[in-house]
């Protein structure tokens, strides 16, 4: 059984790619390379086909992860094949939950920063895309301050997947509103 995560910001060159690669390396790390899919999205197409910013390749590349990647839009025909949806601020939870087609499909989408005990109520990762080098780097803290607890929520959803075949990883700070398919 394969658990899908897909991580979704605007245009899935910045933010969604840099919390996919650390991510996927959480994930390896732990050993569960095989039991987790991990995959990003946009929620809009302008950059479909393009390669991640080379900001965003040039932080990941220096702090040890991997950065191969090909921006792509999320369609809401994946949320049957998806078991988490994670939004990198509120504007893209919001757009997500409105191309949810059932109240279970918008229980998917969590945002990234709601699993960091840190973040308090400040859950939107930044958009580093106008500014500098110091937002990719600190879109990177985030992503990996992050990571941390959602791989925590997962290996408890995987574990009570196997005893009764339901999965729902709810965050440390829930939303109270709430992978290649």
């Amino acid at each position: 059984m394969t658990y899908r995560v897909c991580f979704v910001c605007t245009g899935n060159i910045c933010r969604s790619p840099m919390a996919e690669h650390v991510f996927r390396a959480r994930v390896e790390e732990a050993g569960l390379g095989d039991a987790v899919e991990v995959d990003s999205a946009g929620t809009g197409g302008w950059h479909e086909g393009d390669g991640a910013d080379p900001r965003t390749v040039a932080v990941l590349e220096e702090n040890g992860y991997t950065s191969a990647h090909t921006a792509r839009q999320f369609r809401a025909s994946w949320f049957p094949a998806l078991d988490l949806v994670i939004a990198l601020d509120e504007g893209h939870l919001r757009e997500l939950r409105r191309l949810a087609r059932t109240p279970g499909e918008a229980a998917k989408v969590r945002l990234l920063r709601s699993y960091d005990p840190a973040a308090g109520n400040a859950l939107d990762v930044p958009d580093p895309y106008y500014g500098g080098r110091q937002g990719f780097e600190e879109c990177l803290e985030m992503a990996e301050a992050a990571s941390a607890g959602l791989l925590a929520a997962i290996r408890a959803g995987l574990g009570e997947t196997v005893r009764n075949a339901d999965l729902d990883p709810a965050p440390r700070n829930a939303d109270p509103g709430a992978a290649r398919p």
